[in-house]
């Protein structure tokens, strides 16, 4: 594979990852195939032996798949990725790779509601047990750790809440107690944050998000610092099974070419609708890195690159309010994930954290009235357009005949 390493972020994005191929291809080919022949006996036996670098069966490794690996392991500045089938099934291999039963996890109560319940169901069962801590104070990780801590499991910016983290801080911290830190860098992408150079071990996306792009992709990837962690995944995912196939691999790796012209467009038309709706008299909190009013705002100056795509909100007349807006939208779409071309927008209490349980969710900040909106690439002056019209509804309708229970 061609080393990119002297290139600037945006041309690394094109050409990361691309190899020499058959013909001439400019291109990764995809290699559909469940199964690779091998030419001769010795040959086979070697490949399984580890003495040779070859291809065996898809499961295990895929040139098309290896090929997008190789191109995120370098925008992230890692030594090698691991592509699979689901951003749940990369944290799932984390998990499941780096605990035993006793051990013990510190992570950020501001997360993706499938982490907490992952930890607090499968692993909990395991034996693995979890505190769980607002990481956006580094104390609340120093205080929280114990003897027993074996990972720190960062998100940051926190799912829904936007909280940010100090990367580097908490890894200081947890390395003087051996702990291992992941860093979820879902929201930000390689383009706008780069947690191994903030001192992260190992750092996670859901692909199915800013990475791929276009909403037409499921996967997640894990990308670790060394050779010897990277083996120790490989043989947990491999028997996992959770991997990604190589069609939406070649999808992944063809959204990386645009991605820093995505997150370009992502965080000049969230910085405009963030400073719209801060100044909009129905809005009563608004959370945004790019806003000076955000809480942790200089650290979010200190590590991210820009201020991302994705804007927290709650309106004056609570979880009612939210409703009729996001039941007038006409442009953003009323969906869950985050990180396309597209625009949408979404109840987190009721929709992707509902599962956590109302308990976790308000020790987490998760309020009932929290909208979570995801913006688009679309024209910012269409999108602002859209926002007004439904909070203009909100304005006009009696909300108290909108009710729901989470």
């Amino acid at each position: 594979m061609k080393t990119q390493s002297k290139f600037d972020f945006q041309t690394k994005c094109v050409h990361s990852g691309i190899d020499e191929y058959e013909y001439g291809a400019v291109v990764p080919p995809i290699y559909q195939t469940s199964t690779f022949k091998f030419k001769n006996v010795k040959h086979g036996a070697s490949l399984f032996a580890g003495e040779e670098k070859g291809y065996i069966y898809t499961r295990m490794l895929n040139p098309t798949v290896e090929a997008m690996e190789n191109a995120i392991a370098e925008l992230e500045g890692g030594h090698k990725a691991l592509g699979c089938g689901s951003g749940m099934a990369a944290i799932s291999t984390i998990f499941q790779t780096l605990l035993e039963a006793g051990d013990h996890v510190v992570c950020s109560s501001a997360v993706y509601g499938p982490t907490t319940t992952f930890l607090n169901t499968i692993m909990k069962k395991y034996g693995v047990e979890t505190t769980f801590v607002d990481t956006s104070v580094s104390d609340n990780v120093r205080n929280a750790l114990k003897p027993n801590t074996k990972v720190v499991y960062v998100e940051t910016p926190g799912n829904p809440t936007l909280a940010i983290s100090d990367i580097e801080e908490i890894s200081k911290i947890a390395h003087e107690n051996k702990a291992i830190v992941v860093v979820d860098n879902t929201f930000m992408s390689p383009a706008l944050q780069n947690p191994i150079a903030l001192g992260a071990d190992i750092v996670m996306h859901s692909l199915t998000k800013f990475l791929n792009g276009h909403a037409d992709v499921v996967g997640g990837v894990i990308v670790v610092k060394d050779e010897e962690t990277y083996q120790r995944f490989r043989k947990t995912l491999n028997q996992l099974g959770g991997v990604i196939d190589p069609f939406n691999a070649f999808l992944v790796h063809r959204g990386l070419k645009t991605l820093a012209l995505r997150m370009e467009r992502h965080c000049e038309n969230a910085q405009k609708i963030a400073e719209w709706l801060e100044k909009h008299p129905l809005v009563k909190s608004i959370r945004y890195p790019g806003l000076k009013s955000h809480p942790h705002y200089q650290t979010g100056l200190k590590q991210h690159k820009g201020p991302g795509g994705m804007i927290t909100i709650e309106l004056a007349g609570g979880m009612k309010a939210g409703i009729v807006m996001m039941d007038s939208v006409r442009l953003f779409q009323l969906a869950v994930s985050l990180g396309g071309v597209e625009s949408l927008i979404q109840h987190p209490a009721s929709m992707t954290h509902f599962s956590m349980g109302k308990e976790a969710r308000e020790a987490a900040g998760i309020t009932v009235g929290l909208v979570r909106i995801s913006v688009g690439i679309e024209n910012v002056d269409d999108l602002i357009a859209d926002l007004k019209q439904s909070l203009d509804k909100v304005r006009q309708l009696n909300i108290k005949d909108y009710e729901m229970h989470v």
